[in-house]
């Protein structure tokens, strides 16, 4: 019956996704591959352009910022790149307080709905998309993601993502559910150990899926104890990962295990700015999903060779607009910007992003995601689980109100839902501290790894 209701669902979610302007904007997408530089400059500064005339006349939130900042109308019709320095930048909490009123667009386009970030910082934010940017969306991520990894949206895979597919946190399975329309299987994450890869395994098996998907660390846990209980599974077209640092032991892993090569890549829900691998290994920045700046300390352009904080100005979604958006990742740009593919694009070393801790179950599931636990809980807003031993666990949530008994017990039942029988403690502070980097961490781990 899940099965069905899935289907029914990606028949829906397919359409949203594929349908209306998908196979133009696909078509627009592959062309602009061959920019030339100059090309590319061109194509960012008219777009930047327009997002910005259209923030300021149609996004309160933009209008009264730049208006304080002394910005007019005129000077965005002869706005270049260059001087998106002078902008303010657009924080994250800005983002979550105001996502839902002053900064929509009072003209946006037919159709649109929120989706919620997967919260690696804690509170996930909410994100407006519609039909069309949706659509524009989906065929920057066929173009560069797929396309470039040699698959298309026709292809068949695995997905291991955020979605509660098996609803209680100790269960006999199966811990996956099937797609019929998507042609998908998506992996439970919060189920993934020893015991259960070979039902993991299964699924690959029967459904003959071409590509794994999803989370690195999920993807990278379940391909390990294939490996350690010597499991076999037919070989793989690719794995394509997100969410987390892929590193060079998931990759060794992965070819082990599938037989196949991974493509590493970034993006998120917010839909401003994407990094993807080629077919020859190198990461590149799209300048048509938005503009990326890539940013020291102090603010200045990071240099070939260096490590700089992400800083995105989303050209594809003109109903929430996010300019100059702080979205907290971090990048190393190649000493050697020379494309062995020929585009011209930037080229990254490394996609640094954040490294979370594990938490390990009692029964050895490994689980990394736990965005779901801090959901539409108003009085929320930050939260960190910690784990002290396999049954004794904390929540620090930040929080200005205080939580009502009604949240208390919502974030108990969500913990165990997901870890079976365990003892919470729930902390309520002003304010959660930073790690030694100056980094929030939403997950802490105080169990040794073996």
């Amino acid at each position: 019956m899940q099965n069905l209701m899935i289907s029914v669902y990606g028949y829906h979610w397919q359409k949203r996704r594929f349908g209306g302007v998908f196979v133009s904007e696909l078509k627009k997408f592959r062309e602009r591959e061959a920019y030339s530089a100059k090309e590319w400059k061109e194509y960012q500064t008219i777009e930047l352009r327009k997002l910005l005339i259209h923030s300021f006349n149609t996004v309160p939130f933009y209008n009264k910022k730049y208006s304080e900042a002394g910005f007019s109308i005129a000077d965005f019709k002869v706005f270049e790149l260059n001087d998106l320095s002078k902008l303010p930048y657009l924080e994250k909490e800005e983002l979550r307080q105001f996502g839902k009123s002053s900064l929509l667009s009072s003209k946006r386009e037919f159709k649109g709905q929120f989706f919620a970030s997967s919260g690696s910082m804690g509170t996930p934010i909410n994100i407006f998309f519609s039909n069309a940017m949706h659509q524009r969306w989906s065929a920057g991520f066929e173009a560069r993601i797929r396309n470039w990894a040699g698959l298309s949206r026709y292809n068949k895979r695995g997905m291991i993502g955020g979605r509660r597919v098996v609803p209680e946190g100790i269960s006999k399975g199966p811990f996956y559910r099937y797609n019929f329309f998507e042609k998908q299987v998506y992996f439970s994450a919060y189920h993934i150990s020893s015991e259960t890869a070979p039902f993991y395994a299964e699924a690959i098996k029967k459904y003959k899926l071409d590509y794994m998907t999803g989370y690195a660390m999920s993807n990278f846990f379940l391909a390990r104890f294939l490996k350690e209980n010597n499991i076999k599974v037919p070989p793989l077209k690719a794995v394509i990962t997100s969410s987390e640092k892929l590193t060079p032991e998931m990759r060794e892993v992965f070819q082990e295990v599938y037989g196949c090569k991974t493509y590493d890549g970034y993006s998120g829900v917010e839909a401003c700015g994407m990094i993807t691998e080629t077919e020859h290994g190198q990461l590149l920045i799209s300048p048509d999903a938005g503009v990326m700046e890539v940013l020291k300390e102090d603010g200045s352009d990071c240099q070939p060779g260096e490590i700089g904080e992400i800083y995105s100005t989303g050209l594809l979604n003109f109903d929430q607009p996010l300019i100059r958006y702080r979205i907290g990742d971090m990048v190393k740009l190649s000493s050697n910007q020379n494309t062995k593919c020929g585009r011209n694009m930037t080229v990254v070393d490394e996609i640094i992003g954040r490294v979370e801790d594990t938490i390990i179950g009692q029964d050895g599931r490994e689980i990394v995601r736990f965005h779901g636990i801090f959901i539409n809980l108003p009085n929320v807003i930050k939260g960190q689980v910690i784990q002290n031993d396999y049954t004794h666990f904390e929540l620090n949530i930040e929080t200005k109100n205080g939580l009502t008994a009604n949240e208390q017990a919502t974030l108990k039942k969500r913990m165990q839902s997901q870890l079976g029988d365990i003892n919470l403690k729930i902390n309520q502070l002003r304010n959660i501290p930073s790690g030694p980097n100056g980094k929030f961490k939403s997950v802490i781990s105080k169990i040794k790894k073996s």
